[in-house]
């Protein structure tokens, strides 16, 4: 049916791994997981051989404080939140081919292989390092286990190696005023032995490569482009924990990997638990790697993680980074100490429909800047614009069809189409063209809003057409006019899959055809942009039979009343203590 080319490229979609210190609120779905999720089920539908992964970060401190604190063995602890995560994924319909652990032991090899070659190739050296050491708890501290005030900015809460806040990667010499996480007690500094990336050798390279990236967003470039202004310093790549990869090193045997050494190997491991091919997406020049993460993570993704590639030498870099800005709640950050948030473990035994978030959230991915999760506008923009407007459309058309024309419809010829016909034909090609355009940019707001708008040309063409009218006098007619109708309803399911797959395979059923909207390469139904007129028509014209029965429809989403967000709002935000899980 359709003319486009066949989609040859190679696609990788992975997901920042996400720490399990504790189970995610809405701002980690939104800042990564969703994001990264809908990019992927585009990809598939448009034809690319894609592979999605992701998985847990269990190695480094995060996760050993919390399990201390707790007084779980690490092992108990990291079995039980990876589940937790897990179903938290699932329930949103995140279609992950791949959601591994760093616990595992194909990751653990991978790492100590992936380190091997970048020493081998001469991009490790030893010295010593200034690191915390807590004479109270008698024993070195990594840097997660330290808090203190950030030298650049003032937050009086930063990590021992990041600020959250500003984002400045920090080191011994920066912390202002530093104390133990676990005990709140003064930790000095001590000289230790350690290994060392040679970062600073990668400056000019990562410049270079950076500055040709101009098909990312100007935020992430320039703060990209902003660390290497201030000059790259070689970095620190293990730690002392027992909890990690072991360096595969006789005289270093007694420390593991800082956790971000290994974490974006990760990407590596998990998909080759997802394929047996898994050397083509990481080393094939027709492979895209999509990485979705939070800005936080920005730097690690845009310069010492490429620099770990350039060094080892195997593998292609990464062609896209979308670094997602914060999601607040009601104006204030997430916050579960003071029950702050939307917290995801609650979601599963809610009334929510997964789709309902997932559409709002598509509204307020935090693409370009930080956006806010308001209850009020959640019940506006689902009322008004999910089920108000792209709900109400295939609804009407689907219950017209089935309640006044006994569910059946008739293809039109070209030569009866009427003015109004071929101006909504030639608008669902319009808007495909521009929300395609939007997906490969991974402008994926643009794209959601260009469906709903298209929704909107569904609704005035509907208006416009009166069929409550005209099957009055010819019912043969309403046929041919519901024809147009259910043909967009089905454009619709396939354009909205990304978003809301599930009421896309329901307004699929309805409308009574085989197969999916998510099945492979389907988008190409849809991309007949070499196709001018009378042939156009045609073609668009030819994704029903040209006698068709529908099934019997049924809403796809219920309105939210005053009474329903009052009730969702205090359930999500009543978060479970982190000892609950493991009834402590």
């Amino acid at each position: 049916m359709s003319k486009t080319k066949n989609q040859k490229e190679r696609r990788l979609i992975t997901a920042a791994l996400p720490y399990i210190n504790n189970v995610p609120h809405l701002g980690h779905i939104a800042g990564s997981h969703l994001p990264a999720d809908i990019f992927a089920r585009y990809c598939r539908a448009r034809g690319y051989e894609t592979l999605f992964i992701g998985g847990t970060d269990e190695n480094g401190s995060t996760s050993e404080i919390v399990a201390d604190e707790i007084g779980i063995p690490i092992e108990v602890f990291s079995e039980k939140l990876y589940r937790e995560h897990k179903k938290v994924y699932d329930w949103f319909n995140i279609s992950y081919d791949s959601f591994s652990r760093t616990s595992k032991e194909i990751h653990h090899k991978t790492t100590q292989e992936f380190f091997k070659k970048i020493y081998d190739n001469g991009f490790i050296t030893e010295d010593e390092m200034s690191v915390f050491y807590s004479p109270e708890e008698e024993r070195f501290l990594p840097d997660r286990y330290v808090k203190g005030t950030c030298a650049k900015c003032g937050y009086t809460e930063a990590n021992g190696d990041q600020c959250e806040k500003c984002t400045a990667i920090l080191d011994t010499s920066s912390l202002l005023n530093p104390v133990s996480a676990t005990s709140g007690k003064p930790v000095e500094v001590r000289k230790v032995k350690h290994l060392f990336f040679k970062l600073s050798e990668f400056s000019e390279k990562l410049e270079k490569w950076i500055k040709s990236q101009t098909h990312w967003r100007e935020q992430v470039r320039n703060l990209a482009l902003g660390w290497i202004k201030e000059g790259l310093k070689d970095r620190c790549i293990t730690r002392d924990l027992k909890h990690g990869v072991k360096v595969p090193l006789k005289e270093f045997e007694d420390k593991v990997f800082y956790v971000w050494f290994d974490a974006p190997i990760g990407y590596i491991s998990s998909t080759k638990e997802a394929s047996e091919n898994w050397e083509n997406f990481w080393k094939e020049k027709n492979t895209r790697i999509y990485h979705f993460l939070g800005k936080d993570n920005i730097p690690f993704h845009t310069i010492f993680w490429p620099a770990m590639l350039m060094a080892n030498g195997e593998f292609i870099l990464p062609y896209h980074i979308e670094g997602l800005q914060y999601l607040n709640y009601e104006g204030k950050k997430f916050s579960k100490s003071k029950k702050i948030g939307v917290f995801c473990e609650k979601l599963p035994g809610s009334s929510i429909d997964p789709d309902v978030l997932r559409g709002y959230l598509s509204f307020i991915i935090p693409d370009t800047g930080d956006s806010d999760f308001k209850w009020r506008d959640f019940q506006y923009r689902i009322n008004s614009e999910i089920i108000g407007n792209f709900g109400n459309f295939i609804n009407r058309t689907l219950s017209f069809i089935y309640n006044k024309l006994d569910g059946e419809i008739l293809k039109p010829s070209v030569s009866e189409l009427s003015e109004d016909d071929k101006n909504l034909i030639e608008k669902i090609k319009e808007k495909v063209v521009k929300i395609e355009e939007s997906f490969e940019k991974v402008h994926l707001k643009t794209a959601f809003l260009e469906i709903l708008s298209l929704c909107a040309e569904g609704n005035k063409y509907f208006n416009d057409r009166e069929p409550w009218v005209i099957v009055k006098k010819n019912a043969l007619e309403a046929k041919k006019i519901l024809y147009i109708c259910a043909t967009l309803c089905r454009v619709l399911a396939v354009l909205i899959q990304p978003f809301l797959p599930a009421a896309s395979e329901k307004i699929w059923k309805q409308l009574n055809l085989k197969g999916s909207p998510s099945e492979k390469g389907i988008w190409g139904s849809l991309i007949l942009e070499d196709l001018n007129g009378s042939e156009y028509y045609g073609s668009i014209l030819s994704q029903l039979p040209e006698k068709h029965k529908i099934s019997k429809p049924s809403v796809l989403f219920q309105k939210l009343k005053d009474e329903d967000i009052s009730k969702l709002k205090k359930h999500l935000s009543d978060v479970r203590e982190l000892r609950e899980f493991f009834n402590c």
